[in-house]
Parts: C-alpha cells; sequence; structure tokens
C-alpha cells in the first residue's frame, strides 16, 4: 500500500505528530510525507518527499490571524501545485489540515481523511468558543474538506475522537516536581511577563520566549529560547505550567499530572475553543494577564490539582483504527 501524507507546517505540532506516527505507519505501507508551509522550526528525520512554502495560517504580533497574509499566499502557483501533487500514485492519502492537499484531491476526485485535532471540530459536539468569530469558525470548518474525518482532541466528543498522541519522551519519563512553573506564552513579551512573574519571588520559573538566543537569567526568573527537548525537560520537572491554548502541551501537561494555567491567544479562534474544552475538564483558563493576575496565580498554586487525564488509545492504536478508517483510491 502507497501512502501520501499530508503535513501542514504552520507550527511544529502537525510534523511533532507525525513523527510519533510514522513507525507504527511503515507497518501499513510505504509513505511519502508532503510537508506544506513556512512556519514550522523543528528539523525533522521524516523522509519529505514533496514541500511547500503553501498556505500558512499567519499570525498577528496580537495574536489573531493575519487573514492578509494567509490570503496573499492564495496564489495561481498554489492551483498549480495542487495539479502537479501527483496524487494518482497514492492508494491512501492522510490530510493533517493541509490546504493544498484538500484541492488536489477535489480536482483529481480523489478521497482521503483528514486526521488530527482540527478534524475533530467538524463534529458539533465538540467544545467552541462562544466569541463571535466568523472567519475563525470557517477557517475550522472549510480549510480542509476530505471524505472521512478522524479527530484528536482532550475527550472523545464524538464516535470518531480519540486522544491526544502524546511523545515518547513524555509517556516514558520519570515524572518529577522540582517546584518550578514553565511558562509558554508567545503573546507576551518578556517586558510585559517579567513584572508579574517577578512578583512571586518564592516561585522560579522557566519562561521559552523567541526573544533570547540562550538561557539567561533574573533573579527568580530564567529565559530558554524555544528548544524543544528543554521544554520537554521543563514540562517533566515542574510542579505546573502556564501556556496558551494550543493542543499538545495542554494535552502533555495534563498526561503528567501537571497543574495547568491556560490563557489563550486573543482572537485566535481554535485557541479559545481549546480554552472552552479545557474549563470543561476543570483547567484554569483566563482571557488575559492584567492587574488581577497575581491574585489568580496565588489561587491556582495553591490549589490541589483534581484534573483527570488518561488516555483510552495508544498511538499503535490510533493509527490502527485510521488504517480501518481510510477510504482507499483504486488506481
Amino acid at each position: 500500500m502507497k501512502i501520501f501524507y499530508a503535513i501542514q507546517g504552520t507550527g511544529n505540532g502537525h510534523l511533532s505528530r507525525a513523527e510519533q506516527l510514522y513507525p507504527y505507519l511503515k507497518k501499513h505501507g510505504a509513505i511519502d510525507f508532503f510537508l506544506s508551509g513556512s512556519n514550522a522550526q523543528l528539523n525533522t528525520t521524516l523522509p519529505i518527499k514533496y514541500r511547500s512554502n503553501g498556505v500558512s495560517l499567519h499570525y498577528k504580533n496580537t495574536g489573531g490571524m493575519d487573514y492578509g497574509k494567509i490570503t496573499k499566499s492564495l496564489g495561481f502557483s498554489i492551483y498549480k501545485e495542487a495539479k502537479a501533487l501527483p496524487l494518482e500514485k497514492y492508494d491512501v492519502i492522510i490530510n493533517d489540515f493541509e490546504f493544498i492537499t484538500s484541492l488536489a484531491c477535489s480536482f483529481k476526485k480523489k478521497k482521503s481523511i483528514q486526521f488530527g485535532h482540527q478534524a475533530s471540530f467538524q463534529s458539533k459536539l465538540t467544545p467552541r468558543s462562544t466569541s463571535f468569530n466568523p472567519i475563525g469558525n470557517l477557517v475550522l470548518d472549510k480549510f480542509v474538506k476530505s471524505t472521512n474525518y478522524l479527530g484528536l482532541h482532550f475527550e472523545s466528543y464524538d464516535k470518531n475522537i480519540y486522544n491526544p498522541i502524546i511523545k515518547d519522551e513524555i509517556v516514558q519519563a520519570d515524572v518529577m516536581d522540582d517546584g518550578h512553573i514553565t511558562v509558554y506564552l508567545p503573546q507576551y513579551s518578556v517586558a510585559i511577563l517579567s513584572p508579574y512573574l517577578l512578583a512571586h519571588p518564592l516561585f522560579h520559573f522557566e519562561v521559552f520566549t523567541k526573544e533570547v538566543s540562550h538561557i539567561t537569567n533574573n533573579k527568580n526568573i530564567s529565559f530558554y529560547p524555544i528548544d524543544n527537548k528543554a521544554f520537554t525537560s521543563s514540562l517533566i520537572r515542574c510542579h505546573g505550567i502556564i501556556t496558551a491554548g494550543g493542543f499538545e502541551t495542554p494535552a502533555e501537561a495534563m498526561y503528567l499530572k501537571k497543574k495547568v494555567l491556560s490563557i489563550p491567544i486573543l482572537n485566535h479562534f481554535e485557541q479559545e475553543c481549546n480554552g472552552a474544552a479545557l474549563k470543561k475538564l476543570g483547567v484554569k483558563v483566563i482571557k488575559k494577564i492584567d492587574s488581577n493576575f497575581n491574585q489568580i496565580f496565588n489561587e491556582w498554586v495553591a490549589l490541589e490539582n483534581k484534573v483527570q487525564f488518561k488516555l483510552t488509545h495508544s498511538t499503535e492504536a490510533i493509527v490502527d483504527i485510521l488504517m480501518q478508517n481510510i477510504p482507499t483510491n483504486h488506481n
């Protein structure tokens, strides 16, 4: 069986997920990967056969989507790439929220399965933010169209939604608590964050930010450059984590039984939807850091972590279910 796997390179989550899946997918056939988008920062050992700058989901410095940049990337070259993509060579097509592959399937009348976190939003039972964001809703619903869908989320909200794919390093970790708080809030600058964290001298904070190229210290704060290995280590050792409203990081933290304080990026609809889901699980979710933060932090850090999060399916089991649900293209 020949498998085509399309990865949206908006960030590192899609790529990291494919790396976890690859050893199990190989058991089902030969795989060629297509990486589309210009945002992923991780180096990968995956056999990427096709690459494209693609349609990346760009974000403004204020945290919202930059629809101007997204629209600019929807040029004629995208349609040329879609028509040139040799999908006719493959028996099955797996799409992790990648637009060009979706367009190519439409042109060539090929069946595919959308797989990943965004696929879970095809169900009306998946938690959504109550904020008014018609474009955000449209992106989640229509950006990628497929024949079938298999979603990943914090809970199984519907029959075709399964638990997150957790990295091997997390599953196999010797978990400890050295008392520090891990912080990953890409929407806030160091200058804005620092006064709020310095106000809690009894706690040490490990902050991951693009603003530094090496580890620097300021009293009770250590600033780390963005690095997957260092971040995973910090998460395994922390007492709790303050993070945005992404999917993989809160999932990994909850799996490790770490306390989570989530601050979704403003006007980022998918993150706001994740925030709604996290609230239902009992995670503390706030809109922004402001004058109330010090009190919120003290209350959060003092409370016992009562969030229960368990995996019902292993990565191998999810891959098996994925392959059972994939529509086959007969050449």
